[in-house]
């Protein structure tokens, strides 16, 4: 399963590649090894994270030929889209941003890969769609939870009950996309944003932040007030010893 997916740092941002072609199918829920991601993500140099697919295709999704044969075989499905779920939630838990870079298709559990993701780059003539409703199916990876967030219920509805694909127009006028580049671009631009977010700025700043973010989309407004209160008197506190450590050293 690993092979599938493909991880490597440049410029302290960490870049994680979908290499199943031709498609890019997450071939499991649990499209990478959470000890493996783990043990990728823990490097305290990291900046952001960049999500992309090897090859035509950003992801198709889920491989339907191998959702069924977990089914004859007996597994159990619910614990493998549970342990599908953990691995995004783990990838929010870095408390980095995370940038997909996004061309050809983006279906199913691509696009709910995509949806975890704070900034969505994509190429011109990419294609969008949540097509389980086609197959006997809804989206089983926080699908009906993070689109209606991103785009509103309207929109949420039409995507999930129709399972159309919609253009890089339509996804950029319903906010499901924040960025429309040239094909040939869209890995370069993506990595060029995140660079220069975060280039200047030390980790433990960058995840301050995200954790406040992430805070005012999780809690209620005053308990996400007072968390950035905390964040913010414990960095205080961290500059204060900072800077008076290089003036004793100056002196």
């Amino acid at each position: 399963m690993s092979g599938r997916i493909q991880w490597e740092v440049r410029e302290e941002i960490g870049i994680l590649t979908i290499n199943n072609p031709p498609e890019n199918y997450l071939y499991e829920p649990e499209f990478v090894q959470l000890d493996l991601l783990q043990l990728w993500i823990t490097d305290p140099k990291l900046k952001g994270i960049l999500i992309h697919g090897k090859g035509k295709h950003f992801s198709a999704g889920g491989d339907l030929k191998r959702l069924f044969k977990i089914i004859s075989n007996d597994e159990d499905l619910e614990k493998k889209l549970i342990a599908g779920n953990a691995v995004i939630d783990l990838l929010l838990s870095t408390y980095l941003p995370l940038v997909a870079a996004i061309h050809g298709v983006c279906l199913g559990g691509g696009l709910e890969l995509a949806l975890a993701c704070h900034i969505r780059v994509a190429a011109e003539n990419a294609l969008f769609a949540s097509p389980e409703t086609n197959h006997g199916l809804i989206p089983g990876m926080g699908g009906t939870v993070r689109l209606p967030a991103t785009v509103g219920t309207a929109h949420a509805l039409q995507m999930i009950m129709s399972g159309n694909m919609i253009s890089t127009e339509e996804a950029l006028s319903m906010k499901l996309i924040d960025f429309i580049v040239p094909r040939k671009e869209v890995f370069a631009y993506a990595f060029s944003l995140l660079r220069r977010m975060t280039k200047n700025l030390p980790p433990r700043i960058i995840r301050s932040v995200m954790q406040a973010l992430r805070n005012s989309a999780t809690l209620p407004p005053e308990q996400a007030i007072a968390e950035e209160t905390k964040i913010f008197c414990a960095l205080a506190k961290e500059e204060y010893i900072r800077r008076l450590s290089e003036s004793e050293s100056e002196s």
